[in-house]
């Protein structure tokens, strides 16, 4: 389900609200998509990125952040 208000979430390390993620990324929050039953998003959309939040390890619950550009430039 794709949410357009920010949705706090956290993992065993860390505590995500609207603010701290968008001083992480460095960039504005559009929308964020969770699958069913999950705690935890997939991808959030922001001004100038996709972001997929992808699990570190099986153990403990730890992610990161990987950008991938909205608005590639062509060559």
């Amino acid at each position: 389900m794709i949410f357009t208000e920010w949705k706090d979430f956290k993992t065993d390390s860390e505590y995500y609200t609207k603010k701290s993620f968008e001083e992480e990324i460095n960039d504005r929050f559009n929308a964020m998509y969770f699958e069913a039953g999950d705690q935890l998003p997939k991808y959030i959309w922001t001004d100038h990125y996709v972001v997929m939040v992808k699990n570190n390890t099986r153990m403990i619950n730890d992610i990161s952040f990987i950008k991938i550009p909205r608005h590639p430039e062509c060559s």
